[in-house]
């Protein structure tokens, strides 16, 4: 009966927060609520809600996404000029994913894969 997850993650500025996702990572608008935001990209939906004071120090927040051509996303993130994590380059794990990784303004983490 489940048809979808969509996660919600804390933004401290709605306009920033749609700023990167959409010039940045290609999402597109969904909904304005100015203190909620819904962004969608091909089959994911994101929502974000506003947290003014979120310390990004403090914020794990964090997002596991799927892609079928992982190099050409990450080929794509790097012509935009998107900063990867130090930590997260473009790399095959040992549990048979192809990831990378990024944070976006909040410091939420969005891990990309793709199984080998």
């Amino acid at each position: 009966m489940l048809t979808a997850i969509c996660p919600k993650l804390p933004m401290r500025n709605c306009e920033i927060t749609k700023n990167f996702y959409i010039n940045q990572l290609g999402f597109e608008e969904v909904a304005d609520y100015g203190n909620y935001l819904i962004i969608a990209k091909d089959e994911l939906e994101i929502h974000f809600f506003e947290f003014v004071q979120l310390n990004i120090q403090e914020n794990y927040g964090q997002i596991y996404l799927r892609t079928n051509d992982i190099d050409t996303l990450y080929q794509t993130f790097l012509d935009k000029q998107v900063k990867i994590h130090p930590n997260g380059t473009l790399q095959t794990k040992a549990w048979g994913q192809k990831e990378f990784a990024l944070l976006d303004p909040d410091n939420n983490l969005l891990v990309f894969g793709q199984s080998v």
